[in-house]
């Protein structure tokens, strides 16, 4: 079991947020073979969308690839990233795209691998009503 000290220890925090912040880069300029390293190499990788249910990394990899390039900036808002011990964190953001009154939610979690470091193991994006 983590205890409090091994929550957002500093340095497992500046990591998460910087690879957070890589990911985001990647979707927002959709650059598809960056997400792909991103997301865990897996059968067992999980990505729930708004319109779609993803079992498994070629799943992931081939819905990345069919959607469309444009329309993928936003603005994020309310983003919570929390790390457990050194190799477990989620991170919880809102966004908000120009035009669009939804608000989108998205969750990931990420896990530190010995061989590949910190990849998205499970993924979730949902829109609500603003």
């Amino acid at each position: 079991m983590t205890d409090d000290h091994d929550i957002n220890r500093p340095e497992v925090l500046a990591e998460m947020r910087a690879v957070f912040a890589r990911y985001e880069d990647a979707l927002v300029h959709n650059r598809i073979d960056e997400l792909d390293a991103l997301f865990w190499p897996s059968a067992h990788t999980v990505r729930y969308g708004t319109a779609e249910n993803l079992v498994g990394i070629d799943a992931i990899r081939a819905f990345r690839r069919a959607r469309p390039s444009q329309g993928l900036a936003r603005r994020l808002a309310l983003t919570v990233i929390t790390t457990y011990g050194q190799d477990f964190a989620t991170a919880m953001t809102e966004f908000h795209r120009d035009g669009d009154a939804r608000i989108g939610r998205q969750s990931q979690t990420w896990v530190r691998f010995a061989d590949g470091g910190w990849r998205v193991v499970a993924a979730h994006v949902s829109l609500i009503d603003g």
